[in-house]
């Protein structure tokens, strides 16, 4: 689904990402760890249209989608999520869930003056949609509270409930374990993996938690450096010798010292 070649990200003189290649299959959920400052999140924005790359090319389906804004990627079906849950705080779970369908009729001042009967339509239809993604996702319960006042683990639900508004094809999801139980954590997972069986969304996954990748991931790609170490199953990563150089700057020997 995702090809990208070569790709570099510079920051003046500092590569964050330096000429990094991956596939990513239709249908997968993979997993992409590497230790701090490895050019991950640098990655997943340079692909999401969140920074233009400095060289290097991205395709979706085959189609050239390199440096192309996160809102024309959005309607192609790619979406990423934040480490910080950008929620609107101030209005309900269900509302923020409401608005993120684009070109709703209500945006235009025509139809909010003649077209009411389509606005009122649309917005059943709307919040129709949205309780059923918060029963999937089983914070059903939530859906009249202020977003800004649920946990960080709910903030993540109901990030991953945006994607299901839309037609979302890829999702990139950036630590969706930061700052969450492990309760919450396991909910997460249980969505992803049902997203990904039930409906066939594709998902790469930045995450520490390995035990998180394991359950979900396969393949898991480790970055180091800005560039692509190593590709495999989570026991192949963690047995390779240069990841465990990157992590830890150590050898074989002293492998069952690493926590990776």
């Amino acid at each position: 689904m995702i090809v990208v070649e070569n790709l570099v990200k510079t920051f003046g003189g500092f590569r964050a990402v330096d000429g990094a290649s991956l596939r990513i299959e239709e249908g997968s959920i993979t997993g992409l760890i590497g230790p701090n400052g490895a050019g991950k999140t640098t990655l997943f924005n340079v692909i999401a249209g969140v920074l233009k790359p400095t060289s290097g090319r991205v395709t979706m389906m085959g189609e050239d989608i390199t440096g192309l804004p996160p809102h024309e990627l959005f309607h192609k079906g790619l979406l990423r999520t934040f480490q910080i849950a950008h929620e609107f705080s101030s209005m309900t779970v269900r509302e923020n869930l409401m608005m993120v369908p684009g070109a709703q009729s209500g945006e235009t001042l025509w139809n909010a003056w003649f077209g009411r009967k389509g606005i009122a339509e649309e917005e059943r239809a709307l919040r129709a949609k949205a309780d059923e993604v918060l029963e999937f996702l089983t914070i059903d319960h939530l859906k009249d509270e202020k977003a800004g006042n649920l946990s960080g683990g709910q903030k993540k639900l109901l990030e991953l409930g945006r994607t299901m508004m839309v037609d979302a094809k890829i999702v990139f999801l950036d630590e969706v374990g930061a700052g969450v139980n492990r309760t919450l954590l396991n909910t997460i997972g249980d969505a992803i993996i049902r997203l990904n069986k039930e409906r066939n969304y594709t998902f790469v996954v930045i995450e520490h938690d390995m035990d998180f990748i394991g359950r979900l991931c396969d393949p898991v790609i480790c970055m180091a450096e800005g560039r692509v170490l190593a590709e495999g199953t989570l026991s192949e990563i963690k047995a390779n010798e240069q990841v465990i150089e990157a992590y830890l700057g150590t050898g074989l020997k002293n492998k069952d010292k690493v926590m990776i």
